[in-house]
C-alpha cells in the first residue's frame, strides 16, 4: 500500500538578500533549506518532523501542501505530485501554518463560508461543519467577532477551524503549539489525538520534545536540511530520552559540518 504522504529527494534553497547575509552573519548569497529530504508518513499515522528554527522544516510543510514548488526531487500526497498536479494535493490537504494570519476586519463566521466556497463545500456541508468546529474551539461565542479583537489561542483556534472546511483526510500543521497558551496548546494537542484516533494522517513540525512523545507514532529529526534520523521513538532514542537523542544527532551533524 503507498503512503497517504511520501517525499522523495526534496531539495529547496534561497537567494539571500544583503540584510538577509547581514543578519545571518555569512557572505553566502544562496542558502539551502531542504537537502535531498526523504521520508514517507503512511495513513492514519501521526508524524512529526522535529528539529531546530532553521532545520527546514517549514519548507518541507510548505513543499508538500504544494505551496512551493522543490528545486529538486518530488512529493506525493495519496498519490498526487505537488510537482505536476499542485491543485489535486491542495483540495486534499488541510495546512495550517502559525504564521497564517486571517483578515483582522472579518469574523470567524465569515471567514469560514469565504474559505468554504474557495474549497467547493456545499452550504448544507458546511453549516455542518462549521456548527461541529466552532463549538469543538469554543470559536461559537466569537462568531461574529472580528478577529482583531480575538485573543492570539482564539484567533489560532479561529485559523485551525479555517484550515479543515473541507473536511480533509490529510493535515499538515506547521508548529501548531508555537506561541499558546497553555490551555489553548491542550486544546490543539487533544484535537491532534482525535484526528489521530478518527484515522486522519497528520505531518507536523515542531521543535517541542513533549508535543512528539505525546501524539506522534513516529519521528523524522532534521537538522540542517537533512534528516538526522527517523523512526518509532524507540528507534530514534535507543533507550536515551528524547531530547539526549537529539542533542546526540546534533552533535554528531555539527561533527561532520567541521
Amino acid at each position: 500500500m503507498e503512503p497517504a504522504l511520501s517525499a522523495r529527494g526534496l531539495r529547496k534553497s534561497f537567494k539571500l538578500s544583503a540584510k538577509q547575509r547581514k543578519l545571518e552573519r555569512t557572505d553566502v548569497r544562496v542558502k539551502t533549506a531542504v537537502d535531498g529530504l526523504s521520508f514517507d508518513v503512511a495513513f492514519g499515522e501521526v508524524y512529526g518532523l522535529l528539529g531546530p528554527n532553521g532545520a527546514g522544516k517549514t519548507t518541507t510543510l510548505r513543499m508538500l501542501a504544494a505551496l512551493v514548488k522543490p528545486d529538486e526531487g518530488d512529493a506525493f500526497v495519496e498519490g498526487a505530485s505537488v510537482v505536476s498536479d499542485p491543485m489535486r494535493v491542495r483540495s486534499r490537504v488541510g495546512f495550517l501554518t502559525s504564521e497564517l494570519k486571517l483578515e483582522d476586519a472579518f469574523s470567524p463566521d465569515y471567514l469560514f463560508d469565504f474559505f468554504s466556497e474557495l474549497r467547493g463545500v456545499d452550504a448544507s456541508s458546511r453549516d455542518e461543519r462549521k456548527r461541529a468546529l466552532f463549538a469543538r474551539f469554543g470559536i461559537d461565542r466569537f462568531a461574529q467577532t472580528k478577529v482583531a479583537d480575538l485573543s492570539t489561542g482564539m484567533k489560532q483556534k479561529a485559523s485551525l477551524a479555517v484550515s479543515l472546511v473541507h473536511d480533509p483526510r490529510v493535515v499538515i500543521f506547521d508548529e501548531p503549539t508555537n506561541g499558546l497558551d497553555v490551555l489553548t496548546a491542550k486544546t490543539v494537542t487533544d484535537f491532534l489525538l482525535e484526528l489521530a484516533a478518527e484515522g486522519r494522517t497528520v505531518l507536523l513540525s515542531t521543535h517541542i520534545f513533549s508535543l512528539v512523545e505525546k501524539v506522534c507514532d513516529r519521528v523524522g529529526v532534521v537538522i540542517d536540511g537533512r534528516m538526522a534520523a527517523s523512526g518509532t521513538l524507540p528507534e530514534v532514542t535507543g533507550g536515551r530520552s528524547l531530547e539526549d537523542a537529539f542533542f546526540d544527532l546534533y552533535a554528531a551533524r555539527a561533527g561532520e559540518a567541521l
